[in-house]
């Protein structure tokens, strides 16, 4: 399903019956072409100082294929994301305004000969978020393509109707029903988290670049602590509602003198934006 944005209540409400019927939705043109060139720029600058702090050796021993995370400690370009209207109109009417990041990945997809794709992970039919919970929606993922997705360059295969489900799907049944995501550059892919999806295999010749970001209900742990990941300074100088999606305002209190504080300065509360 690919909706409009011709009005921002009728639009997101197109996205929440999508994912309610079929899991997912696609929103065309949300990110200009300057922003997608500055953001290309900075994913390829963020690895290679990954790779120079981790290591080739260690990343590789992960078993993934050029997955860039916590890349807002390497460069504040990439909390512009946690600022776009769009987004927050998602995490908004599909979870809630107290909704936390659970991750923002980057991804710098490698072309590889269809016979030699190495298999990992992404390219394995999985959920991102693998609790079912009677229908309740805990989680919702926000992919942009930085690139076009197309079937040569590994589009994300998403398999409709998969949601929600308490028990795996038969592999023949998701093998033969995953459907590519294929759009521009600049759209946003939006899924339900529970939806069983894979990393399509890219044999265009080139990398194809995407950045993942999936959040949650308040009340379940990031995969990153990204207050302590980027420090307190650096949290602050954002602006409220992204110190929200940051865990802000859901840290655990470590002391007697943080439990008793006024509502106002609590650590877990509604965030203000």
């Amino acid at each position: 399903m690919t909706a409009t944005r011709t009005e921002a209540s009728s639009w997101v409400v197109q996205v929440q019956e999508a994912l309610h019927c079929i899991g997912y939705a696609v929103v065309e043109d949300v990110l200009d072409p300057v922003f997608l060139a500055v953001t290309r720029d900075r994913m390829y600058q963020a690895q290679e100082r990954i790779v120079s702090e981790i290591g080739e050796e260690r990343l590789s021993a992960a078993g993934e294929l050029g997955v860039l995370r916590l890349m807002m400690k390497y460069d504040p370009h990439f909390f512009a994301f946690l600022e776009i209207p769009e987004v927050l109109n998602v995490v908004d009417g599909v979870l809630s305004d107290t909704a936390t990041l659970h991750l923002q990945n980057g991804f710098i997809l490698p072309s590889f000969p269809t016979v030699s794709t190495p298999e990992v992970f992404q390219n394995a039919f999985h959920q991102d978020f693998p609790r079912v919970l009677s229908g309740y929606v805990a989680s919702v993922n926000v992919m942009f393509a930085i690139d076009p997705f197309t079937r040569d360059n590994g589009a994300t295969l998403v398999v409709p109707g998969t949601h929600q489900r308490t028990e795996m799907p038969d592999r023949t049944y998701l093998a033969r029903n995953a459907v590519p995501v294929e759009c521009d550059a600049g759209a946003m892919l939006i899924f339900d988290s529970t939806l069983w999806h894979a990393a399509g295999r890219n044999t265009s010749g080139r990398d194809r670049l995407a950045i993942n970001h999936q959040f949650t209900r308040s009340f379940f742990k990031q995969q990153i602590d990204y207050v302590r990941a980027l420090g307190d300074a650096v949290v602050l100088d954002r602006n409220p509602r992204t110190q929200q999606l940051l865990g802000w305002y859901t840290r655990v209190v470590t002391s007697l003198d943080e439990y008793y504080q006024p509502p106002d300065r609590r650590l877990y509360r509604k965030g203000q934006g």
